[in-house]
């Protein structure tokens, strides 16, 4: 992190309710600057009364450069460091209109505020030591959040959850690591302590800590970002029908005729509470069957780009007129490696054929529907959540992002080159290696180790105002 970015100097001004006409409207102003405008933005006795009572809602008139009325309605200043942003924090509370709103915050850049960047303020109360970076991500995410379950996870990480954790596993490393240096600081004293089986207890206590904690960000990240699901296959396949079954409304055009789906098709649903980003795209042509038509060939363009970003295929299959699969089999070494695949057999209302549920080893999973009548629909979205591992239980679970995820992945990476170091009783400075890198990782969850284009990306994604 950068001094510069460390420690702001300028004040900073943004409306902290969405625009449009509503009851109130908060404009937020905040940064060294604040005391000073007390008395041109409130008048004397009002700017008076605010600063006696810090916290405290003030009755009074919002004046422009003249003298004259911007707006009325109610005033609380927080001095730093009890603030938000731990800066000096000024709120006005005025009438919920994108007139009056402005006018305030134009008044502040008069005053020598100047326009908030998105998640600036978020920022700044990072940068000032009142959220670790888990907590300020926590923000946005229950803003952002699409479900109960998803509130209440992003709440617990706000208040701190996710990062106690993080904290209690890193000194879980931290005092493995600290045993492994023992053997290098004593190596001449031959104290054989890698040897120890109270070493390998730790090791074994790390891999379960790391190993809850994982799940309950998997959870969590599902909540928070959801899944990307691309339902693909042969024109008129039922497709669209699948769909619109899931989204539970005509979210896709559906007509007899192939090809009538032309362009990816995003819908974000919820599906028992698992936010599901699903994209329907054009139909599949089969190999060495080409299209005249230019629009159709960039719909089947798009439909491959987006197939190698998803997290799952749904690959339909006409039930009546393909039992057996012959158009994945055909489509399968086109499918983007990576990415794992479920045959839907859609359609089953327009065959007698038994479903098999056995399937060879490798083979992807199989899930025997009808769209149109919705039978079998609720296997598919249960076999959807326990693919990505997705439980309906909350206990622990915490919001958290990819990064989050990744970071741990890394850590389960390095403990177990720790551990295969340990077994194989090599050099303890290599092991202590592996185990500083995982508590590097850890570190990068809650901010302990970030970067200037790190903090621009997280914060770069919340609203203007917050």
């Amino acid at each position: 992190m950068s001094q510069a970015a460390a420690t702001p100097t300028d004040t900073i001004v943004a409306a902290a309710t969405p625009p449009g006409r509503g009851g109130v409207a908060i404009v937020r102003i905040s940064g060294p600057v604040v005391p000073t405008l007390l008395p041109a933005l409130l008048g004397a006795v009002c700017a008076a009364r605010a600063a006696a009572n810090p916290r405290l809602a003030v009755s009074a008139s919002f004046r422009a450069a003249d003298g004259s009325a911007l707006d009325s309605g109610l005033a609380l200043y927080f001095p730093a460091p009890h603030s938000y942003t731990g800066e000096h924090v000024l709120e006005l509370h005025g009438h919920g209109g994108p007139v009056p709103v402005e006018a305030l915050v134009r008044r502040a850049l008069e005053l020598g505020a100047r326009r908030a960047l998105p998640g600036e303020f978020t920022q700044r109360a990072y940068l000032n030591d009142k959220l670790d970076l888990a907590q300020a991500e926590a923000v946005a995410s229950l803003i952002d959040a699409a479900s109960d379950a998803a509130a209440r996870a992003a709440l617990r990480s706000l208040q701190g959850e996710l990062s106690r954790r993080v904290l209690r596993l890193s000194e879980l490393i931290g005092a493995l690591r600290a045993s492994v240096e023992v053997a290098i600081d004593f190596a001449d004293e031959h104290i054989d302590s890698l040897s120890d089986a109270a070493l390998q207890g730790q090791l074994e206590a790390v891999a379960l800590e790391l190993q809850g904690l994982q799940h309950a960000c998997r959870q969590g990240r599902l909540l928070t970002e959801g899944m990307t699901v691309v339902i693909a296959g042969r024109p008129n396949a039922g497709k669209s029908t699948l769909l619109n079954r899931l989204a539970g409304y005509e979210a896709a055009i559906v007509t007899a005729l192939p090809g009538t789906t032309r362009d990816v098709l995003r819908e974000h649903l919820l599906l028992d509470a698992l936010p599901m980003h699903v994209l329907d795209t054009a139909g599949l042509r089969a190999a060495g069957e080409s299209t005249a038509d230019v629009i159709e060939a960039e719909g089947i363009r798009r439909a491959q780009a987006a197939m190698a970003q998803a997290d799952r295929i749904l690959f339909v299959l006409d039930a009546a007129s393909d039992p057996g699969a012959a158009a994945y089999q055909a489509e399968r070494a086109r499918l983007p490696p990576g990415v794992p695949v479920t045959l839907v057999f859609n359609k089953i209302d327009l065959t007698t054929a038994a479903a098999s549920g056995a399937r060879e080893a490798g083979e992807p999973a199989c899930i025997h529907l009808s769209a149109l009548t919705g039978e079998g629909v609720d296997r598919l979205v249960t076999h959807l959540k326990e693919c990505i591992g997705f439980s309906d239980g909350e206990a622990g679970v915490v919001s958290a992002r990819a990064r989050h995820v990744e970071a741990l992945g890394r850590v389960e990476m390095r403990l177990a080159q720790a551990r295969e170091l340990l077994q194989g009783r090599r050099v303890p400075e290599l092991v202590a290696d592996e185990l500083r890198h995982a508590q590097h990782a850890l570190g990068e969850i809650v901010g302990a180790e970030d970067s200037d284009e790190l903090l621009r990306r997280i914060f770069s994604m919340f609203c203007i105002g917050k």
